[in-house]
Parts: C-alpha cells; sequence; structure tokens
C-alpha cells in the first residue's frame, strides 16, 4: 500500500513537471524502472573496476581538490562540450578526480552512457558517475546496468569517502538509508555524499525538489556532523542550504551553463567555489 501510494505521489510530481518545464517528451518518464531493482545491483562496479578507479589514491590527503558538475544531458552522441571539461582539468593539475552529479545522458541512450566513458577517459583523472531521473527513462536501466553497474556505492581513499546514491526516483528508500547509516558510521575521514535530487528547494514553491520528507530528515539526521558537502543537480539552478554542519549544494546546469564546482582541502580547512566554462 505504502510503495503503491509512493508511486502515484511520484507520478503527480512528474505531471507537475512537465506542465511547469515543458518537457517534450513526458510519457518517457512512465517507461522508468524501479528503485528495487537498481539496488539489486550492488557492488557491480563495472565501469570503476574496468579503470582501477574503485580505490582512490590522493597524492596528499590534506592538501587536494575535486570538481563537480551536473546534469550534461548528453545526447545523439553529442560530447554536451565534456571536450571543454576534459581540457580544463587536464590544465588544473590539483583536481584529483571528479564526480557528475546525474542526468549525465538526455534518456539513457546506450551510446550516450558510451560517450559519457569516452569523454570521462580524456579527464585523466577518475570520474564517479552519479544516477539521475533521465538517465532511467523509456526504461534504459538496462543500459546503465551492463556498461556502468552499480547505482549506489561508496569510494574510499586515504582520509576520504564519497557515498554516491541514487534519487533517480526522487526518494531514497529505506534499504538505501538503512546501508547509508551503517556505513557513514564506521567511515574515519572526510565524507562527501553526491546524488542526483536536491533535498531542498531554493523557494517556497518549487516542483523539482525531494518528494518524500520524511527520508529527507532522515538524511538529515544520518549525515549530521558526519559530513562535509551533499552535492546534487536535478534544479538546474545554484542554491545552497545549511543544516546539521553539512552544506547541500545544488549545482547549475553543465548543459546549458557549463557550470562547475571545485572543492579544495587545505590542511583542516574545505572549501568550494562555483566557475563556469
Amino acid at each position: 500500500m505504502v510503495k503503491h501510494s509512493v508511486k502515484i505521489i511520484f507520478i503527480i510530481l512528474l505531471l507537475n513537471g512537465f506542465f511547469l518545464s515543458g518537457c517534450k517528451d513526458f510519457f518517457d518518464y512512465l517507461a522508468t524502472n524501479d528503485l528495487d531493482e537498481r539496488l539489486a545491483v550492488k557492488d557491480n562496479l563495472t565501469y570503476l573496476n574496468s579503470k582501477g578507479w574503485t580505490t582512490l589514491s590522493l597524492t596528499n590527503e590534506n592538501d587536494y581538490s575535486f570538481i563537480v558538475f551536473t546534469d550534461t544531458h548528453i545526447k545523439d552522441g553529442s560530447t554536451s562540450g565534456l571536450d571543454k571539461m576534459a581540457e580544463f582539468i587536464q590544465n588544473n593539475t590539483q583536481i584529483e578526480f571528479a564526480v557528475i552529479t546525474g542526468d549525465i545522458t538526455d534518456y539513457g541512450a546506450e551510446k550516450d552512457i558510451k560517450k559519457f566513458m569516452e569523454m570521462a577517459d580524456q579527464f585523466n583523472v577518475p570520474c564517479y558517475p552519479v544516477i539521475g531521473n533521465h538517465d532511467v527513462l523509456r526504461n534504459n536501466w538496462n543500459n546503465w546496468k551492463t556498461l556502468i553497474g552499480s547505482t549506489c556505492y561508496k569510494i574510499t581513499g586515504n582520509g576520504i569517502n564519497l557515498f554516491i546514491l541514487d534519487s533517480a526516483n526522487c526518494f531514497f528508500g529505506k534499504k538505501q538509508l538503512d546501508w547509508l547509516e551503517n556505513v557513514i558510521k564506521y567511515s574515519s575521514g572526510r565524507n562527501f555524499v553526491f546524488t542526483h535530487v536536491n533535498l531542498f528547494a531554493d523557494g517556497p514553491v518549487d516542483v523539482q525538489q525531494f518528494s518524500d520528507a520524511k527520508e529527507r530528515a532522515r538524511i538529515v539526521s544520518i549525515l549530521k556532523n558526519k559530513c562535509c558537502f551533499v552535492f546534487s543537480g536535478h534544479a538546474h539552478r545554484r542554491f545552497i542550504n545549511e543544516t546539521g554542519n553539512v552544506k547541500y549544494i545544488s549545482i547549475e546546469d553543465y548543459n546549458t551553463n557549463k557550470a562547475y564546482c571545485i572543492v579544495t582541502v587545505k590542511d583542516s580547512v574545505v572549501s568550494y567555489a562555483f566557475g563556469k566554462l
């Protein structure tokens, strides 16, 4: 009954998003897969294993930077400007890894996921993908599963932990939050969380926000005083909220704005700066 109600709420939210944002092909949203199906594919890091990126090796755990960007919406095999990102990262040697927080593709097409992988290879640093709602459109989850693998995973390095969460259906689900709560309590070092859908909005009226207030309250409780930043995309706008000594940062989309955020760790200070290419 609860799962049925959640699905109805999800469809209503998508209907709101369709009519208010002018989505060109709303019915693509109806052909998506279930979160439980994706969470069943755990610890199957096909893409990351092939690159040796399942463990981070920072040059200095107290002196490094990484870059976060989102919503590239690769379509019809285009690069979506990722050649510029590759050049930028290559010219900024302090950047030790990258994270892209979802909607990597416009509708999860195989050729578009492969184009992302091709462009990420040019970064010359590890690139960690987060799944977004567009990446599961038209029931194309099988493409992600085959080429990339898990949508919820943890990456550990010397003094750092990255938690990649699946919010492609606008909620996390109990299983995923149970996993996060169990693993983060024993994670030493700096913790960073990445997901697609923004947990907070930049105003009282915003259809593009997390759909389950109870889940949002729970993850805020889980991360309180245990995490530096939570990064998201989805809204295609920049806004920052802070609660429990954690900053929740939504970044403008890369597809049209070429926006990014660089996080820098210097001794005991963690800072961030936004930019556009």
